[in-house]
């Protein structure tokens, strides 16, 4: 939780501007994994899947009723249920107290990821809150996955990073080296 004295927090015109670049991040991200997912979906061959150096990279369509690794393949309603809860708790409760800007850009990521993966689950076979997430992406001996889940997954990394290596200050909050700079800076009415 952020302290309301944080010297580190964006305010004022700069939070305004960092939100808009996680609202931009969102919806790009959001448009890049639906437009992947159709393509996908109108090229690929799941009978032929098309590989890259030496079988390292694969683009195999599959359709994925579970969560990773196709956990939980038979509570696709209980995923899609958690996915909306958790896209709600992010927009209701994360983004308003994001205050720097990596945690602005793991708003955006992971807000991303969790629409991409959640329209599928809404409007697709076999049904609302039943639909496969379509997968595409394969590496060996890992899981097929979409760019929603490489949201997903760049989010989770970029917290563990922020957490161990972010600067704190003497209070233990993590600080970013161009706050302080910029707070000198008169803010835009």
């Amino acid at each position: 939780m952020i302290s309301p004295t944080d010297p580190t927090a964006l305010t004022g015109a700069q939070l305004r501007r960092w939100r808009l670049v996680m609202v931009v991040i969102a919806v790009a991200g959001y448009g890049l994994d639906q437009w992947t997912k159709a393509e996908a979906v109108a090229h690929l061959d799941p009978d032929d899947p098309p590989s890259w150096l030496g079988g390292f990279f694969t683009l195999r369509l599959l359709r994925n009723p579970g969560a990773a690794f196709s956990m939980g393949s038979t509570a696709t309603v209980l995923i899609s249920l958690f996915a909306v809860a958790m896209l709600i708790v992010v927009c209701t409760w994360g983004v308003p107290k994001a205050r720097h800007r990596w945690s602005l850009i793991a708003c955006g990521m992971l807000i991303a990821g969790i629409c991409g993966n959640l329209t599928d689950r809404i409007f697709r076979e076999p049904g609302p809150l039943r639909g496969h997430v379509v997968d595409f992406i394969s590496l060996p001996h890992f899981a097929v996955f979409n760019v929603a889940d490489i949201f997903i997954t760049c989010t989770a990394i970029l917290v563990v990073l922020v957490s161990i290596f972010g600067r704190h200050d003497g209070e233990g909050h993590a600080t970013d080296d161009n706050v302080r700079g910029e707070r000198d800076e008169k803010e835009e009415m």
